[in-house]
């Protein structure tokens, strides 16, 4: 039985959270360490990025709680 990417996900999606929580996380597990070591450098080298960003003032920071209330309000709308 050969099911499409499409169908395994749609199936996916309907698991309770916890039991998508779980599945991710195998799925992740069972990715190539080779590409984890290369997925962990771009993540590397986009948070020094953002942190120059930061320092030359090329962004402007905002409080965590301010970032988390406007979070919440855009989820709420």
């Amino acid at each position: 039985m050969n099911f499409t990417i499409e169908q395994i996900a749609e199936e996916a999606l309907s698991l309770p959270s916890e039991a998508r929580a779980l599945l991710a996380d195998r799925l992740v597990e069972s990715l190539d360490p080779l590409e984890d070591g290369y997925i962990r450098q771009l993540w590397v080298a986009e948070a020094r990025l953002r942190r120059d960003d930061v320092r030359n003032g090329r962004v402007k920071t905002i409080a965590g709680q301010e970032a988390l209330e406007r979070v919440r309000q855009s989820v709420a709308r």
